[in-house]
């Protein structure tokens, strides 16, 4: 990176990611330096670590789909420092600005119709009339916008479709062979969520109107929730009421939408009571089958097992005597709900499962 070595630097074999320390001021400039200059850097988010560009650099942002492998019609969020650049960017209305109010910073993404004229580059939004716009709460990533005043495009540090990384070694492991276009990954510890953010998509309910009244075809539009994630959809109803659900198989409007994903490298069965001969078997609960490899909440908590989730299947995945993995029933409630979205994807990605 173009700043002084800093603290916290880990070691870097060639093809390797170098690695810092995320809350040294130093190796922050120096990953500022790099965003500038069109580089990638992986950087924490207290949902999944992120692979940043300067979101109103093209070449930058086309090496984010280069890295991740990741299809053109896929959109990347733009991570900001507040809610007045994301009013720079997007059309927020009277649903968006309560939704903000309550929940950012925080693991909430708002899919809204984009402004013009604002420099970001085309493959951010994927052609769409929409931008997804969030503020993080991750302190270190949130001094980094501050202090950079970029709009970030940021999707999670992986190989499109694969397990998103919740520890930065596992971030740089996944980007080994990107060294020429990734200049480090700023280590945050583990991310606190271990889930991507929540994704709603709003309009404008006063032009909706409007355009009903004037048509007479059209209804004012309600939120709608386009991913399940870290934030529960009980908590943002409670602020704007009812959320649509997109039909499955429905166009990409955000990331995370696309069918298969979040994909262990191992056949994943789910929803499975106890393992089979071969499988690494992932509990949750206390009463979990005897033999099994790990744990994602010994005490049923659905907060603890979403931390866990990304982690412990890397585990299962690498693990050596194993054939394939297979995950316990999780519940269908709160965060419960965003986790079997994640297995229930996999297995859609390993053609191999158990619904």
């Amino acid at each position: 990176m173009n700043a002084p070595p800093p603290a916290g630097r880990a070691d870097a074999a060639p093809n390797q990611l170098p690695i810092f320390a995320a809350d040294d001021a130093t190796a922050r400039a120096g990953a500022i330096a790099a965003l500038r200059s069109g580089l990638l850097v992986v950087v924490p988010t207290e949902t999944v670590y992120g692979l940043a560009a300067d979101a109103r650099q093209a070449e930058a942002v086309a090496r984010v789909f280069d890295a991740k492998g990741r299809p053109s019609h896929n959109p990347l969020i733009v991570h900001v420092s507040d809610v007045e650049a994301a009013r720079a960017l997007g059309h927020l209305d009277e649903d968006a600005e309560a939704l903000a109010a309550h929940f950012w910073p925080g693991p909430l993404t708002l899919v809204v119709p984009r402004r013009h004229a604002t420099g970001l580059a085309s493959a951010v939004t994927a052609g769409l009339d929409t931008v997804a716009l969030r503020v993080p709460a991750q302190p270190a990533f949130r001094a980094l916008l501050a202090e950079s005043g970029l709009a970030l495009a940021a999707p999670s540090a992986n190989p499109s479709g694969r397990l998103s990384p919740t520890l930065a070694i596992h971030a740089a492991a996944d980007l080994a062979g990107c060294a020429a276009m990734v200049a480090a990954v700023l280590d945050g510890g583990p991310c606190a969520l271990g889930l991507e953010s929540t994704i709603v998509a709003l309009g404008d309910r006063t032009r909706d109107a409007a355009d009903a009244a004037a048509s007479g075809t059209r209804t004012p539009s309600l939120p709608r929730l386009l991913r399940l994630g870290a934030l529960p959809i009980e908590a943002i109803e409670q602020v704007v009421g009812p959320l649509q659900r997109p039909a499955p198989g429905g166009p990409v409007e955000a990331p995370g939408m696309m069918l298969r994903h979040y994909a262990p490298g191992r056949p994943l069965r789910i929803n499975a009571e106890a393992p089979h001969p071969g499988e690494a078997y992932v509990a949750f609960g206390p009463n979990c089958s005897a033999g099994a490899f790990c744990n994602l909440s010994p005490r049923g908590d659905v907060g603890e097992a979403a931390a866990a989730l990304f982690a412990a299947l890397r585990a299962a995945d690498a693990a050596p005597g194993y054939r394939a993995i297979a995950v316990a029933p999780i519940p269908r409630h709160g965060l419960g709900n965003a986790i079997r979205d994640r297995l229930e994807r996999a297995v859609g990605a390993t053609a191999s499962g158990e619904r």
